[in-house]
């Protein structure tokens, strides 16, 4: 045991699965109420997303980022399989994660009240997790292209 270690292949199947499971638990939760409700308090009025909420309401703009979501997850998936799909997967995922970040300018409660940076209010707290979720989309991502040019 003192000489093991994971091969790159080992490493990113966990990865990869891993990234799956987050974006098919949290792409069908866009169609529970509670979830639309709650993702409404931030994307209703974030210019993005804003659109959304006039044509198909709450619930209908959290299905279509429900979607979304869980296409990414799949494409990531078949990722496992194909190294384009890796690829597409990987840079929707960065898509994903770069949105969602970008909710931290002006988002409520990012910094706690009475103290500010660098201490996270819930929405910090909820938010600040993507970092590494965008890096592990980033590392899918390259992952894929490195198969798909690989001689």
């Amino acid at each position: 045991m003192k000489n093991f270690v994971f091969s790159e292949a080992v490493v990113m199947a966990g990865l990869r699965w891993t990234i799956v499971l987050i974006f098919m638990l949290f792409g069908l939760a866009k169609f529970a109420e509670y979830e639309a409700a709650g993702v409404a308090k931030i994307a209703a009025h974030y210019p993005l997303f804003a659109w959304m909420y006039p044509l198909w309401g709450e619930s209908g703009a959290s299905n279509v980022i429900g979607t979304i979501e869980l296409l990414t997850g799949a494409m990531i998936a078949v990722g496992a399989f194909s190294a384009r799909a890796s690829f597409v997967g990987g840079l929707m995922g960065i898509f994903t994660f770069c949105v969602t970040l970008s909710f931290a300018l002006g988002a409520p409660a990012f910094w706690e009240a009475g103290y500010g940076a660098p201490f996270l209010g819930s929405t910090g707290q909820f938010l600040v997790k993507d970092a590494v979720l965008l890096a592990a989309c980033f590392a899918i991502m390259v992952d894929g292209l490195r198969r798909h040019t690989a001689p």
